[in-house]
C-alpha cells in the first residue's frame, strides 16, 4: 500500500476525516472538535495512491513550541504505520521552522505508548479533552 503525505490547503478533507474519527467514532462533541486554530495551522493529509484521504494532522507554533494536533487515521488504515508517518512528518516540518525547540501534543491516554515509541515523554497530569482522558507529551527538537 502506497500512501502519500503532503501539506494541504484543502482543510475540508482534513475536517471530514476528523469528523469521522473524532466525532462519529470517538463521540467528541462537534463544537469541541472545531476551533479557530485551523486557520493558523499547517495541515497535512495522507492519501492513497488513488487520492483517497485516509489520515490527517496539523501543526502550529506558540512561541518556541510547535504543537502537533488532530492526528487521525481512518480505521481501515490503522496498524499500518501511517499514524507514525504522519507524526514524523509533523516533527520534520516543525524542525524546519525557526525558533521551535520543543514539539508538544495532547495524547489520548491509550495512545501514550505510541507517542513514547516516537520519542515523546509525558509532561504533567491527566486532563479531559472532548470527554477523553489525555496527557500532554513533549519532544525536544
Amino acid at each position: 500500500m502506497i500512501i502519500h503525505i503532503q501539506e494541504t490547503d484543502n482543510i475540508r478533507d482534513c475536517l471530514a476525516l476528523r469528523m469521522t474519527v473524532f466525532v462519529e467514532e470517538q463521540k467528541v462533541p462537534q463544537d469541541e472538535e472545531l476551533d479557530d486554530l485551523d486557520d493558523v495551522s499547517t495541515h497535512f493529509i495522507a492519501t492513497t495512491q488513488d487520492g483517497v484521504p485516509v489520515g490527517t494532522a496539523r501543526i502550529y507554533q506558540i512561541g518556541d513550541v510547535g504543537k502537533i494536533g488532530r492526528v487521525c487515521v481512518l480505521s481501515s488504515h490503522r496498524g499500518t504505520g501511517l499514524g507514525a508517518q504522519l507524526v514524523k512528518t509533523c516533527i520534520a516540518a516543525l524542525r524546519e521552522k525557526d525558533g521551535i525547540k520543543t514539539a508538544k501534543l495532547g495524547a489520548q491516554n491509550h495512545a501514550i505508548p505510541f507517542y513514547e515509541r516516537l520519542g515523546f515523554t509525558v509532561k504533567g497530569g491527566e486532563y479531559m479533552d472532548g470527554g477523553i482522558p489525555h496527557h500532554d507529551m513533549v519532544l525536544s527538537l
